[in-house]
């Protein structure tokens, strides 16, 4: 079995490598450095599997190395393990090679924490059957490499040399850690196409999760290798020459054999290992796409095809992008090869993942000349996605797990992780609460949409904003499918709750001001003037005056000191009164006769209403509804100036008729007013006075009305709250 070595240094992942390295500050001796910073911290220190830190982080960067990292990658290797040891990592490693290897190496070590959380849960046999608890790993991996594609890279080469080392000491490897290689970094190092690094993690992984298989199907390659491997050799010769005389530019390869993917088909078709067909492959790299068509139809003319065992990823790509043609057939002795067609870049998207794609099409025919910023960005797209897509491959071993969930990418290349049925609107709040406030359109993969438009996965969305704004109520209707998020619909019920607070508060600060400049106190300072009244701040004043729970008379008593009480001479004495009198105002005193009588302004009192007596210097008895908070206060001060009184005889006839003020509030509308007056008019009830105020689409009234009956003025006002838009109306 071959192994990752400094001999197969090759292009693995350089789009990938000059993605992730752009951010990796160029420094003289980067890892001469970051080895020299490492080793006093780590060199006497072991890792759990038993390795010394310092020669499993001297392998890494070797690792590295092979893959095509440069030095600045591989001096990541060594500062992962060393910020174990330091107070303030970030901050120690910033200062002493760049805030870029600082991140790298917090993240990478976060990760790291959490796997062996996970791992240590699994040996205790907590997560073994808990699929859910697995692929919660998954997600947190998937989210960490989001955040630094380098993350990656670490993470596959500790792997990778976690077990080679096991395997270098014939020792048994952890089965969690080996089936977290097999089932979690196999798959992404396969959708990544790092393809050398797939093959032996598989093997290694397989080797200690099934050693007795493991060694069967290795005992039945070595048998006939020599004579197997001379076979190749000359149908592989045959078919490079004869393609040749055909006019056809072929470059023929044996294919070397893994034995993870000989059980794995063994298993899959119920094969015994004779009827494997690939243990005998070839692999034919052409020109074009019409010279592996012609390829294709020289063999199957030359050779047997083996029915049902053709398949064209050429005209129907794999998900990954994979293309080339497979086909099995049988020669003159009745032995079966497998052979794969496939061009140029066919192969290097093949061998070296979506990235070598990338740089391919940047490149040409010519190869990796170099890459430029947009393949960089563009080889970062695609590498997320592939990440997106492996996470998708886990998910079909727990099926629903991942399903409540999608993943898409912002223009930046960053992932954000939203809930399944998410739209453009849930995108933009995850981002940012103002870019949600400011969304007004979306582009997904280019091309705009409708902001109800349901996300799929990979997807990358971006946002039309607008300068200033705030968010549509159509937003918070369900049946119009604008937010699948309960934090964005959060988000959006706080913004129209603080317009209403803003909106509330503006018009209880206009109502206060107004009352100061009506009794000359505009001197006052409002924040004083509302501790004085027992709040807090003037915003909690104005809040509650606002929306009318708090009546502007408590702040009139304030600003108007009570009168001193009368000397002991000047209190009223009660006389008995004529039965037959009554007083002007139709208001009776009760036990006094002859005193004069005044309709109190604050709550404009009409029969039948409850109501009570204050008597005044100088202005007689002052007459209130007995639910007058202005009342009520006046009547705590000084109890001996309260009397009682009640309506006369003539308190309720017709001709007498009293004022009275009625508040109403409203959506604010075109005729609203109109249509608040017929309802006067039609129930014969004067309209003395009106005062309107609206404010961003509220409309608050107050109609002086005249009646006789305040009963009447009850029934009246249920009328007016059925008008359209009206929200209340009731007696000031």
């Amino acid at each position: 079995m071959k192994s990752l070595g400094a001999e197969q240094a090759g292009p693995v992942l350089p789009e990938l490598i000059a993605a992730t390295e752009q951010s990796l500050p160029r420094q003289a001796n980067a890892l001469a450095r970051a080895r020299a910073f490492a080793e006093p911290l780590i060199a006497g220190e072991t890792l759990a599997t038993g390795e010394n830190t310092l020669a499993h982080a001297d392998a890494v960067a070797s690792i590295l190395k092979a893959m095509g990292g440069s030095e600045a990658m591989q001096a990541a290797s060594y500062l992962v393990y060393a910020c174990q040891h330091l107070n303030k990592p970030q901050e120690v490693i910033a200062k002493a090679f760049g805030e870029s290897y600082a991140t790298l190496a917090v993240e990478t070590t976060k990760l790291v924490r959490i796997q062996q959380q996970t791992r240590d849960a699994g040996e205790a046999g907590r997560l073994l059957d808990d699929p859910k608890a697995q692929t919660e790993i998954v997600r947190k991996m998937l989210l960490a490499f989001s955040r630094d594609l380098r993350v990656v890279m670490l993470r596959l080469a500790s792997r990778l040399q976690t077990l080679r080392w096991h395997a270098a000491g014939k020792t048994s490897a952890p089965p969690s850690v080996a089936r977290e290689a097999l089932n979690v970094f196999a798959p992404l190092a396969n959708r990544l196409g790092i393809w050398q690094l797939k093959w032996e993690m598989e093997d290694l992984a397989f080797r200690f999760l099934e050693p007795d298989t493991y060694k069967l199907v290795a005992r039945l390659l070595d048998e006939k290798r020599a004579e197997r491997e001379e076979y190749v050799e000359q149908l592989r010769a045959r078919l490079e020459r004869e393609l040749d005389a055909q006019g056809i530019k072929a470059s023929v390869f044996g294919r070397p054999k893994h034995i993870y993917s000989i059980v794995k088909k063994m298993r899959g078709k119920s094969l015994d290992f004779d009827q494997v067909f690939d243990i005998r492959a070839l692999r034919v790299i052409v020109p074009d796409v019409k010279d592996c068509y012609a390829a294709l139809s020289w063999v199957h003319q030359q050779f047997t095809p083996v029915e049902d065992e053709f398949d064209d990823y050429i005209a129907k790509p794999k998900p990954n992008g994979y293309q080339s043609l497979h086909t099995v057939v049988r020669e003159a002795s009745g032995k079966a090869v497998e052979i794969q067609i496939r061009t140029r870049a066919m192969h290097e998207h093949a061998e070296h993942g979506v990235a070598a794609h990338w740089a391919y099409k940047e490149a040409g025919a010519k190869g990796y000349a170099g890459v430029s910023a947009s393949g960089e960005y563009d080889a970062k797209i695609a590498v997320l996605r592939q990440l997106l897509a492996w996470e998708r491959d886990l998910a079909g071993t727990a099926r629903g797990l991942f399903e409540d969930r999608i993943y898409v990418l912002t223009p930046d290349a960053a992932i954000v992780e939203l809930p399944q049925g998410a739209t453009p609107v849930d995108f933009a709040y995850s981002v940012h609460t103002n870019l949600g406030h400011r969304c007004r359109g979306a582009r997904v993969d280019g091309a705009m949409v409708p902001l109800n438009t349901p996300l799929q996965n990979g997807q990358t969305v971006e946002i039309v904003t607008v300068k200033e704004g705030g968010p549509s109520r159509d937003w918070l209707n369900a049946e119009l499918g604008f937010l699948a998020s309960n934090r964005a619909k959060a988000k959006v019920r706080a913004w129209f709750n603080e317009q209403i607070k803003h909106e509330t508060m503006a018009r209880g600060r206009e109502a206060v001001e107004k009352l100061l400049q009506r009794e000359g106190k505009t001197s006052i300072k409002l924040d004083e003037l509302a501790s004085r009244l027992g709040f807090k701040s003037a915003d909690d004043l104005f809040a509650v005056v606002g929306k009318d729970e708090y009546s502007l008379r408590h702040i009139e008593a304030l600003l108007r000191p009570a009168e001193a009480p009368a000397p002991q001479e000047e209190v009223l004495l009660k006389k008995a009164r004529h039965p037959d009198r009554v007083p002007k105002g139709g208001v009776l005193v009760v036990g006094v006769d002859s005193l004069m009588t005044q309709l109190a302004k604050c709550c404009k009192p009409a029969p039948p209403d409850a109501i009570g007596g204050f008597v005044t210097r100088g202005k007689g008895v002052s007459i209130h509804r007995r639910d007058c908070s202005n009342f009520r206060e006046l009547a705590a001060r000084n109890a001996e100036r309260v009397i009682e009184v009640e309506w006369g005889v003539t308190g309720g006839e017709a001709g007498v008729v009293y004022p009275v003020d009625v508040a109403i509030e409203a959506a604010d509308r075109q005729g609203l007013l109109r249509d608040i007056s017929e309802v006067f008019a039609k129930e014969k009830m004067n309209v003395i006075g009106v005062q309107t105020q609206s404010v961003k689409g509220s409309a608050w009234m107050t109609f002086t009305v005249e009646t006789s009956d305040s009963a009447r003025v009850a029934k009246v006002l249920n009328l007016v709250a059925d008008v359209p838009g009206v929200r209340w109306a009731k007696r000031r």
